[in-house]
């Protein structure tokens, strides 16, 4: 069987969850005897190898503006695929939403991961915020399989489309265990500060969180992991407001020291709105953080309705009163750090999930 997969940045090109994500699922499809196509944006890569892990790697070119180099390489893309000797077309951009009727000039099956909620998304005010929310209802009408990485998503496409869809969710990252020394470079000691990782953007809410943790009468610092690749006013914000008690760090690549920020945070706070699967609560999962996280469906499903962690609603009062309570009682934050990692079922594990996208994969080509 031979699988393109199509919408993200490329491979071995890390650079976010979707990468990550066509990375982990790639190199075990492989190992599945399965053939597997990734189409990469060119204009990111310097050299460009064929095959790379045993992976197919096609070049594809697109235009440099933020708002249309999704659309734009995405569309090139599934026509490169369509008159391709692959089988299935596994898209993972929602962008490409309308261009599902494309694979079908030529027969090819086709399935979408359509991640969140992207015309909620502060980022696409007016033309495009419509424009995807007539992606994803156009997605569930062209593709023959719809995925979702997560229950709460599923419900919001059988309301709003009235469209079932397979839930695989999205996978962890195996433990690692970091030293403290990790902590050096910014001069923080174990348990003396809380954590955010994320983009710098609207609806991850770093504003809300930096705003309710100086409002409150916390005695830890707050280190906000992060940034955006673009000029942006939000992030420039964000950044002027660093004084003694907060530390914006930019981007981390060291994973070593990542994870280290996270092993030894006192809390990890979560202001993600409109994803499904987080990549980054599951990392805090993963390392067993005490989290703290947005009271959303999506957040709710990963902490068990507050079993794995504190809720709290959206202002800066409620941000504040979660910090203050979780310093006034340390032995609730011990007891979420011995049991967050628990809600890490195989529902997470990424050699399940690639086994079930696999099984998707071979019923959609054996039901020509």
């Amino acid at each position: 069987m031979r699988v393109a997969i199509i919408g993200s940045r490329g491979y071995p090109y890390v650079y976010g969850g979707f990468e990550t994500f066509v990375k982990e699922l790639s190199e075990r499809l492989i190992a599945h005897d399965v053939e597997v196509h990734i189409y990469c944006q060119k204009n990111l890569f310097t050299e460009f190898p064929k095959e790379v892990n045993g992976i197919k790697l096609h070049y594809i070119p697109t235009l440099p503006q933020k708002s249309l180099n999704q659309i734009i390489h995405s569309f090139l893309s599934i026509v490169h695929a369509t008159f391709s000797k692959a089988d299935v077309l596994l898209v993972v951009n929602l962008a490409a939403g309308p261009m599902g009727w494309i694979p079908k000039i030529t027969g090819k099956k086709t399935m979408i991961n359509v991640d969140g909620l992207e015309w909620l998304r502060p980022k696409w005010k007016g033309l495009g915020a419509k424009y995807f929310y007539w992606a994803a209802k156009l997605a569930t009408k062209l593709y023959d399989k719809i995925i979702t990485d997560a229950e709460a998503m599923r419900q919001v496409y059988l309301e709003e489309f009235k469209a079932d869809s397979t839930v695989i969710a999205y996978g962890a990252p195996a433990f690692k265990p970091a030293s403290e020394m990790g902590l050096q470079r910014l001069g923080l000691e174990k348990e003396s500060y809380y954590l955010i990782v994320g983009r710098l953007i609207p609806d991850n809410n770093a504003d809300l969180i930096i705003k309710g943790f100086l409002k409150s009468k916390s005695k830890k610092k707050l280190v906000v992991v992060g940034d955006v690749p673009y000029s942006d006013k939000y992030a420039s914000d964000l950044k002027s407001m660093q004084n003694d008690r907060l530390i914006l760090t930019g981007y981390i690549k060291d994973q070593q020291e990542l994870m280290a920020m996270y092993q030894h945070a006192y809390a990890y706070i979560h202001g993600h709105k409109f994803g499904g699967t987080n990549p980054a609560m599951l990392k805090a999962m993963v390392n067993n953080c005490a989290i703290l996280a947005l009271n959303t469906v999506f957040n709710q499903e990963m902490l068990s309705d507050g079993k794995f962690g504190v809720l709290f609603d959206e202002n800066e009062n409620a941000v504040s009163l979660a910090l203050e309570n979780l310093e006034n009682v340390p032995e609730k934050v011990k007891a979420l750090k011995g049991i967050v990692s628990t809600g890490l079922t195989d529902k997470y594990n990424w050699d399940k999930i690639t086994t079930a996208y696999k099984e998707e994969m071979f019923k959609l080509v054996n039901n020509k």
